[in-house]
C-alpha cells in the first residue's frame, strides 16, 4: 500500500497560493465516517504517489493518527502548468465497497490488425464496484481476441478480480475493429462538363449579338 505523509492545515493560515510557492499542495480528506479535514502535502511527494496510484489505488495517509486509507478522489490542476494545485481524498472504509473508473491496459496483437484492419478503443477506463482493499491498479485488455474485422470486445469480455463487479452494461464495447475506408476524390462526370463549356459558348454568343444590336442604336443617335 502506498502511503503519505500529510498534516492538518490552519486553514486561517498561508493561503492556497503561498503553500503552493512553497512547493506544499493544499487538500482536504472526508469520507462517510470521517469529518473533512484540510490538509497540507508535499508537492513533490503527492506527485510521485499520483504517478503510481493514479485515482484506484488506496493511499495511506499518515499523520492524522492511525493510518487512514484513501482514494485520490479528485486533483484540480492549474490550467496553464497543468500541476496540482488541490487535492481531494476520500477515507474508505474494509468492507464497503465503493465505484471507481480503474484504468485500462491494452496488451497483446490483434491479428485483424496485423492484416491491416484499423483498431478502434472506444473506453480507457472501466467503471466497477469493489471492496476498496480489493481494488486492482489496473484492468486487461487482451487485444489477440480481435482475430477478424468486425470483432469486437465488450465489458463482460474483460477478466476482472474475485469482488470486483462491472456498473456498466456488460454489453458495453471496449474496443473494436473495422475496415480502412480510403477516401477517394470525386470525378466530375463528363456530362457536368460538357454542359458548363455549351453554357459558356451560350454566353459569348449572347454577348456578341448584344454587341451588334448595340451598334446600329449608336449609329442613329448620332444622325
Amino acid at each position: 500500500m502506498l502511503t503519505l505523509e500529510v498534516e492538518k492545515r490552519d486553514t486561517k493560515g498561508a493561503k492556497a497560493a503561498e503553500l503552493l510557492r512553497r512547493r506544499v499542495l493544499p487538500g482536504v480528506v472526508y469520507g462517510a465516517h470521517q469529518p473533512a479535514t484540510p490538509l497540507s502535502i508535499s508537492a513533490v511527494a503527492f506527485d510521485k504517489v499520483l504517478r503510481e496510484a493514479g485515482e484506484a489505488t488506496i493511499v495511506s495517509l499518515n499523520g492524522l493518527g492511525a493510518p487512514l486509507p484513501t482514494l485520490i478522489h479528485s486533483v484540480d490542476l492549474d490550467p496553464i502548468t497543468n500541476a496540482p494545485r488541490h487535492v481531494d481524498f476520500y477515507a474508505v472504509t474494509k468492507g464497503e465497497k465503493v465505484e471507481v473508473a480503474i484504468p485500462l491496459e491494452f496488451v497483446g496483437e490483434s491479428p485483424a490488425v496485423e492484416q491491416g484492419a484499423n483498431l478502434v478503443k472506444v473506453l480507457y477506463e472501466l467503471e466497477v464496484e469493489a471492496d476498496p482493499m480489493n481494488l486492482p491498479h489496473v484492468i486487461t485488455v487482451d487485444l489477440s481476441l480481435l482475430a477478424v474485422i468486425g470483432d469486437k470486445i465488450h465489458a463482460k469480455d474483460l477478466v476482472l478480480p474475485e469482488g470486483v463487479l462491472l456498473t456498466i452494461p456488460p454489453e458495453e464495447v471496449v474496443a473494436l475493429v473495422q475496415e480502412i475506408v480510403e477516401e477517394k476524390e470525386e470525378a466530375v462526370p463528363a456530362d457536368i462538363a460538357s454542359i458548363e463549356v455549351e453554357k459558356k459558348g451560350k454566353e459569348e454568343e449572347a454577348g456578341a449579338v448584344a454587341g451588334a444590336v448595340e451598334a446600329p442604336r449608336e449609329e442613329k443617335e448620332k444622325k
